[in-house]
């Protein structure tokens, strides 16, 4: 009997490539208003609160969006909701440049361009379903590469703003929107049906009777929170404690968020060799020790050093969850991806306020990155005391029936 692994589908990799496409330029959008984020503290006179506010708001919608946006995935396909986020997305991306020059008009405009940052999870279950199991965590970290439009952001929007204000570095990403989605609706298509798709609902029962994704909720919120909180923030950190220009701070950010990226790929295929959960434990254990490092501010080189090391540990976790994902709910990957996505969103939401509102209170980022540091512990013991004691290759685990 042959024990050849099957491959995946005819089609995958055209629909993996449209996706993170797709999902990258998505991204992009959504970083756009981070690397900006010391001009418009200049132009508007907002304090260290208030642009942290600013710069975290995308992330509420773009967080808790991916909730129905990953049910109507399981439900409609992939291809239509796709489509239809990157034309939605153009109307904050417009409309921003005109009505967004105050406090509040970024908190208001930017709050609708979090849609963008939502569109992770419509990709994962697009993506998932072309793929067997065995190379899911590969597929799905180049999936997460598209990661690197938040890099793109950092890197094009403080250059195009310095040459032609800085609404034209929301303007111009509005052709590539309507091109990408016309180019995914005539191109894309859904992985062949291996059964009824689940009701819009169905999906959200996980959460009521099962603890497992709650904990998959938990690593994200740590490992893609993190990502999305330094690579937003670093900007602003970089101006205030070594005295970059805001195009040379957008460009060291620009580079974590690379870093980070082609990190997650690593983490997948990793996750698919020795498993999501061992993979987990070395991050979970060498994270604190980076959180620390950057803390006590010891000067640009170690914090390069505990900011680039964060990157890579970052980008390996985001793999590594997600193969869990894929692993533990093959058949409602879109209602579980949604809800740990968010929480991942959510993740990058707080960390933000907290280090804006530590700095004006303190004079200094320290406790924040404290904060990150004790949180990395709680997951690595919550994943060596509940996960890998409920492993995916058990009958109820496989049946997605964690309790």
């Amino acid at each position: 009997m042959s024990t050849a692994k099957a491959g995946p589908q005819p089609g995958a990799y055209r629909a993996l490539v449209l996706a993170t496409l797709s999902f990258a330029l998505c991204f992009s959008v959504w970083g756009l208003i981070a690397p900006l984020a010391p001009q418009f503290q200049q132009l508007y006179e907002l304090s260290s609160t208030q642009i942290s506010i600013v710069i975290a708001t995308p992330v509420i919608l773009g967080s808790l969006f991916r909730i129905p946006l990953g049910l109507l995935t399981d439900r409609f396909g992939g291809r239509l909701v796709f489509t239809a986020l990157m034309l939605v997305v153009t109307v904050p991306t417009l409309f921003i440049g005109f009505l967004g020059g105050s406090f509040g008009g970024l908190l208001f405009w930017g709050f609708f361009l979090g849609l963008a940052g939502a569109s992770f999870a419509v990709g994962v279950p697009f993506v998932s379903k072309w793929f067997p199991p065995h190379m899911q965590g590969l597929a799905l970290g180049i999936y997460g590469m598209g990661n690197i439009g938040t890099a793109l952001a950092a890197y094009s929007a403080p250059a195009i703003a310095a040459f032609y204000g800085w609404q034209w570095a929301f303007w111009v990403f509005i052709v590539p929107l309507i091109a990408m989605a016309a180019v995914f609706w005539f191109l894309g298509q859904d992985a062949p049906s291996r059964g009824p798709r689940p009701s819009v609902t169905a999906g959200m029962v996980l959460f009521k009777d099962e603890i497992m994704p709650w904990v998959l909720s938990l690593f994200y919120f740590l490992t893609f929170g993190g990502f999305v909180a330094l690579g937003i923030y670093l900007p602003t950190l970089l101006v205030d404690l070594f005295g970059f220009t805001p195009t040379g701070a957008g460009l060291r950010a620009a580079g974590f968020v690379i870093l980070a990226t082609l990190s997650r790929p690593v983490g997948g295929w990793l996750a698919d060799r020795i498993g999501g959960s061992s993979t987990l434990t070395i991050i979970f254990a060498v994270l604190p020790v980076m959180a620390l490092i950057m803390g006590f501010q010891p000067g640009i080189v170690l914090f390069t050093v505990g900011a680039l090391s964060s990157a890579v540990l970052l980008g390996l976790g985001n793999g590594a969850v997600f193969k869990l994902v894929a692993e533990y709910y093959p058949a409602k990957t879109g209602a579980v991806t949604g809800v740990v996505g968010a929480a991942g969103g959510l993740g990058g939401f707080f960390p933000p306020l907290v280090l804006g509102v530590v700095r004006d209170a303190t004079g200094a980022y320290t406790i924040g990155f404290i904060l990150l540091a004790v949180f990395a512990v709680g997951c690595l013991l919550v994943n060596m005391l509940y996960v890998r004691r409920h492993p995916s290759g058990t009958d109820d685990a496989t049946e997605g029936r964690v309790r």
